[in-house]
């Protein structure tokens, strides 16, 4: 759970000077535990907070706080979607919803992350807060569609900023010694979050108070802990720059160039095959678009053109280690095999069994209990044994597991209890690997390189999320067309009347047809849910094989956070 934060990008030292400096500075944990343990344990003792008492409990109230919200909007659409279409209508645009927020989040990322590392940590969070509220309203009193997607993408900006402020705030203020419990506690509030998202949705959308409550109830929130943000500490990370020097820091070409990567491929999967034919000029010249501006992407940051080594948004060094690499993909199929069962088992619930929005959702608890268990459990046990391989393993395997039984064994009249055992597998997967990475990628980089290293975890953590919801989308929504097509052909219902009914909504084809045509209705929308499941299989079967070309190494290592 999800983890969140941003890029820099110094020199890469020699392996000599990297290993003398980590015996000097204990600052980077990456030695033999014979070797470094005593010592490391004796500067531990010594090492005293700087926050303390009843002020540093405000401080973690605030930050577990603001990753609740954040995990929260993240999956606070996936059960009010019929809901917004009964309102609005717009079935095309509606993939939008939950793509929007991560794409605000993935597009400014690895920008936030960076200015951690320049401005003031209390401003930057508490500004980046105020967006993310700003969009939530924007999104409980969108008058249109478009406004509640503007609302989505602007509150997910936001939410990066808060989530990359608690990874900072927690890096900087705590303790070695009890760091990985503290960022332990920043996943499991932000996946309680992503995981409570569509219960809380649901249960708006199914009430009288409506969707628009599913955004609205993140101001009450926010305004019930607003106190404790006052005692949010201050950290300026360069207090001699001035305010102009820090703003021409900034790799803006970077920015916009990342930003326009994720719009054009979201885009094309959003539009292709619902709004445009995949042949159609449109699609072939979004993809076009997203071809070119990976292109530019990634020469403008490898040869830091319009920037510097050292400021550049994406830490390009660190694709020369192959552990890293193996890191990104690992961390990105974990998030993958994540996303899909948060969105995807509600969705099933609904249709397969007729269950309303708060119920369906309820149908994720035993998936919670278990997600959540496992990320803590590896929060703390890894870092104590320094042990990772067999963690990314586990992972791989039961995402496999969890997934191809999910697409194999699964249809209308699968009972609550096989879909439990399925579900409960692709948490404990999910759950194993989802923050394992930060902790070991801070270890192989020198200590000044800690937020490369986390921004660079946090771009595949993030990034999988959003793409992975994009494309599931299309692929929900292209066959479930047409498989309603195939079971409704001849009877005369319009391409807006099946995609009501894919969407949810109140629609002619579950009204006014025999209950034959219903459950061949029913049956092609919960074979387009398991066909989704295909991606989670892969994203599990890729995590297997990159977890077994790790190094078999035992790390000395400790949960950090850029800053």
């Amino acid at each position: 759970m999800a983890g969140a934060t941003i890029p820099e990008a110094p020199s890469v030292s020699s392996s000599t000077t990297n290993v003398t400096q980590t015996v000097q500075d204990l600052d980077l944990s990456e030695k033999q535990i014979g070797e470094s343990e005593s010592n490391h344990s004796n500067e531990s003792k010594d090492e005293v907070r700087s926050i303390q008492g009843w002020r540093w409990l405000a401080v973690c109230i605030s930050v577990y706080s603001t990753c609740l919200l954040y995990g929260l909007d993240t999956t606070i659409a996936a059960n009010i979607q019929s809901n917004v279409v009964e309102t609005y209508g717009a079935v095309e645009k509606l993939a939008w919803l939950g793509t929007g927020f991560s794409l605000g989040s993935i597009a400014i990322i690895m920008f936030v992350g960076k200015a951690f590392g320049i401005f003031n940590l209390r401003t930057l969070y508490l500004t980046c807060l105020i967006m993310f509220e700003a969009g939530s309203a924007l999104c409980g009193g969108a008058p249109n569609m478009d406004a509640l997607i503007v609302g989505r993408i602007w509150a997910g900006m936001g939410g990066a900023g808060i989530y990359l402020g608690a990874l900072n705030t927690v890096a900087i203020f705590t303790t070695k010694a009890e760091r990985s419990i503290y960022i332990g506690l920043i996943a499991l509030f932000w996946g309680l979050g992503c995981i409570l998202g569509p219960i809380i949705g649901g249960a708006f959308a199914d009430s009288a108070a409506t969707w628009r409550w599913a955004f609205y109830i993140n101001l009450v929130i926010c305004g019930l802990f607003a106190p404790t943000y006052y005692f949010m500490p201050s950290h300026d990370p360069q207090p001699t720059k001035s305010f102009s020097d820090k703003l021409r820091d900034l790799d803006w070409v970077g920015t916009i160039l990342n930003a326009v990567v994720y719009v054009t491929f979201v885009l094309a999967l959003t539009f292709g095959g619902a709004t445009w034919r995949w042949g159609a000029g449109g699609t072939i010249g979004l993809f076009v678009a997203f071809g070119v501006s990976l292109i530019a992407f990634s020469v403008q940051q490898t040869f830091s053109i319009f920037t510097t080594p050292e400021n550049r948004i994406f830490p390009v060094d660190l694709l020369r280690k192959p552990v890293m690499i193996l890191l990104y993909v690992v961390t990105a199929c974990s998030a993958t095999g994540l996303s899909l069962s948060i969105y995807y088992i509600p969705v099933y619930f609904q249709f397969a069994h007729g269950e309303n929005g708060m119920t369906s959702a309820v149908r994720l608890l035993p998936f919670i209990v278990l997600f959540v268990l496992f990320v803590m459990l590896n929060s703390i046990i890894m870092p104590r044994t320094g042990w990772y391989l067999p963690w990314f393993i586990f992972s791989g395997i039961f995402i496999t597991i969890g997934a191809s039984l999910m697409y194999a064994l699964v249809d209308s009249h699968t009972s609550n209890s096989a879909i439990y055992g399925y579900s409960v597998l692709l948490a404990m997967g999910a759950g194993s690997a989802c923050q394992a990475a930060y902790s070991i990628a801070t270890a192989k980089v020198e200590a000044h390189r800690t937020s490369d290293a986390v921004g660079f975890i946090n771009s595949a953590q993030i990034g999988s999320i959003t793409i992975a919801l994009a494309i599931s989308g299309t692929i929900f929504q292209n066959i479930a067309y047409q498989n309603i097509a195939d079971a409704t052909a001849g009877l005369g219902f319009s391409p807006a009347d099946i995609e009501a009914a894919i969407a949810g909504a109140k629609s002619v084809i579950f009204s006014d047809t025999t209950a034959e045509v219903r459950a061949a209705v029913v049956e092609g929308i919960v074979n387009a849910i398991r066909d989704v499941y295909v991606m989670s299989i892969a994203a599990g079967a890729l995590g297997t094989v990159g977890a077994f070309l790790l190094p078999r190494e035992r790390l000395y290592m400790e949960m950090t956070a850029g800053g």
